[in-house]
């Protein structure tokens, strides 16, 4: 085994569990996956690839007030994340690469798009 330090700056976890019909509730069934792929777009978008990492997660235990997304180091917890919330969720975590001097160089100088613009 090899201890290494954690390549990214940010881990996303996107809760994506799906349980059996008449189960408890559960975030995949609330737009989980969803809300994953176009949270990874919109981080490859914006040229973070690299510095934020979104993943899926299993359950989080949090069912009834999901779907849910969690951001580490920041221990940041969103529940009932709608896909309109994204960009706030994405901005919150450049705004904590920026405090730390964490973004890439110039990264404030170019401009990016927010995900939300209708296509030409």
């Amino acid at each position: 085994m090899e201890k290494r330090r954690q390549p990214h700056k940010r881990i996303v976890f996107v809760c994506t569990n799906q349980r059996a019909p008449g189960e408890r509730v559960c975030c995949a069934d609330r737009g989980g996956a969803e809300l994953r792929d176009r949270l990874k777009a919109m981080v490859k978008e914006r040229g973070l690839r690299g510095r934020i990492r979104v993943s899926q997660s299993g359950c989080l235990d949090r069912c009834e007030d999901g779907p849910n997304i969690m951001v580490f180091p920041d221990n940041v917890w969103y529940a009932g994340v709608r896909p309109d919330d994204l960009d706030a969720i994405l901005d919150d975590a450049i705004a904590s690469l920026r405090a730390e001097g964490a973004l890439p160089r110039g990264y404030d100088d170019v401009p990016r798009s927010t995900g939300t613009e209708a296509p030409a």
